[in-house]
């Protein structure tokens, strides 16, 4: 059950915003630079400054791309970035001090969706006898892991490590793939920091490495890996190029998963909390844009994120995902409409038990060494993810006309935590409320013991 303590501070937080964020003075600072990485779902970056929406808040913003999700954190970290796209799970690692140890927090959440997990083509010629298919032939989707462990196996047992890539140790894809390859009965590995381990393979199955996205097609290519977990357009350029088989979308593991997060160091926000709203709103403006009238501006917004200055990915392959299609096998295009979510479910409302979730995976996995009980993921949840910042923003788009009540949270009422979510590919439940009994129901996984 949410503690007492937690519940006061939802309703602290959320529904009555603090002097600090009460009213939306003129920006503190007003030339601004923001990093990313080339991925389609850095496209409110994109779009809030092709759209003018950053001038709109007397904001005067440069999009660099960075080189990898590391350099992006500590170019944040160090003041040479003001604010990034970023993994979900950056902020709250930097937090907890896994990994370089900073206070990151997030107001905005990017999108939900976005990822999913290929394979070669001979792993899938290996997987195809234990699909199961519709009359036209064609595979039943979602495809669970459970088709892979036997060509797993038979790899171990030529000796033989099956390695996938994943794009950064605390990314939504790491997570994922795990999430995926378990509920199949495939082990992915523990992390062992408190015995100086980092590399994720302990006990391991199959052996995850990092790779950054552009490079995962080249790498499976190159048969370095056996498949991978990314985030557009890099599952779809395996197509194009005929390497490669989207197996399953993150969507297909679990429905609506939140996905990446505008993060800025805490000192930031305290120093310029004017400017930390207008930008919060000039990025809500643009999610709202990219879902509008049922993604009626999806393919302009291709042809701004094909630029080689963005993602720079042709036209088509970016456009396989983010105009509501999906390309597994060549030729086997299917519809899937929120492949990518950018505003709509309230994508962009910095939920805690979104933050929870991901705290729980790291300590699944043991990047979290030691159990946890329920108040610590709440009270960390608190520190990184800031709803109120969020409201604040969203109240003044609401005074401005812009936008209407229905379009956010009820910001009176909201706790920050979704209810019970049932559509994982396992069928077990998360519930935010209750993450130490949610992290009970896994048979692969720790819980109450220390690796």
């Amino acid at each position: 059950m949410l503690s007492k303590k937690i519940a006061a501070l939802c309703a602290v937080s959320i529904g009555v915003l603090t002097s600090a964020w009460a009213d939306v003075g003129w920006p503190e600072k007003e030339e601004l630079k923001f990093g990313f990485i080339k991925l389609t779902d850095m496209a409110p970056l994109a779009i809030a400054y092709e759209k003018g929406f950053f001038e709109d808040e007397g904001l005067y913003v440069e999009l660099e791309a960075q080189a990898n999700w590391k350099v992006l954190l500590d170019r944040v970290i160090t003041g040479e970035l003001d604010g990034a796209h970023m993994l979900a799970g950056q902020p709250l690692a930097a937090t907890i001090g896994y990994g370089t140890e900073a206070h990151i927090i997030t107001p905005f959440s990017m999108d939900l969706n976005g990822n999913g997990i290929t394979v070669s083509n001979d792993v899938w010629q290996d997987m195809l006898p234990y699909i199961e298919k519709l009359d036209d032939g064609r595979p039943v989707h979602p495809i669970p892991a459970s088709a892979l462990k036997p060509v797993v196996d038979a790899y171990t047992a030529e000796g033989k490590p099956f390695n996938m890539g994943m794009v950064f140790p605390v990314s939504t894809h790491n997570y994922e793939l795990r999430y995926w390859l378990a509920a199949g009965g495939i082990h992915p590995g523990y992390y062992a920091p408190h015995q100086g381990d980092t590399t994720g393979q302990l006990q391991a199955d199959v052996l995850l490495s990092v790779t950054p996205p552009p490079q995962m097609p080249a790498t499976l290519e190159a048969g370095t890996i056996y498949g991978y977990c990314v985030g557009e357009p890099w599952n779809q350029q395996a197509v194009f190029k005929g390497i490669g088989v989207p197996v399953i979308t993150d969507y297909e593991i679990w429905k609506n998963n939140p996905e990446k997060v505008f993060g800025i160091t805490a000192e930031f926000a305290e120093a310029y909390p004017n400017t930390t709203i207008r930008l919060t709103k000039a990025l809500i403006r643009a999610a709202k844009w990219l879902d509008e009238n049922n993604n009626a501006n999806r393919p302009e917004a291709v042809e701004i994120l094909s630029q080689s200055y963005y993602v720079g990915a042709d036209y088509d392959v970016i456009a396989n995902s983010m105009t509501g299609t999906f390309e597994y096998e060549k030729g086997d295009v299917r519809s899937v409409p929120d492949f990518n979510v950018f505003f709509r479910y309230n994508a962009t409302y910095p939920y805690y038990s979104d933050a929870i979730w991901y705290l729980t995976q790291m300590r699944r996995w043991g990047q979290i060494s030691e159990p946890k009980t329920d108040d610590w993921y709440f009270e960390t949840a608190e520190k990184v993810y800031r709803p109120d910042i969020y409201a604040a923003a969203a109240r003044a788009l609401l005074e401005e006309g812009d936008f209407v009540a229905s379009e956010f949270p009820d910001f009176e009422t909201e706790t920050g935590f979704k209810p019970p979510q049932n559509e994982f590919i396992d069928g077990i439940t998360f519930d935010g409320r209750q993450p130490v009994n949610y992290l009970r129901q896994f048979d692969i996984g720790l819980t109450d013991e220390t690796l």
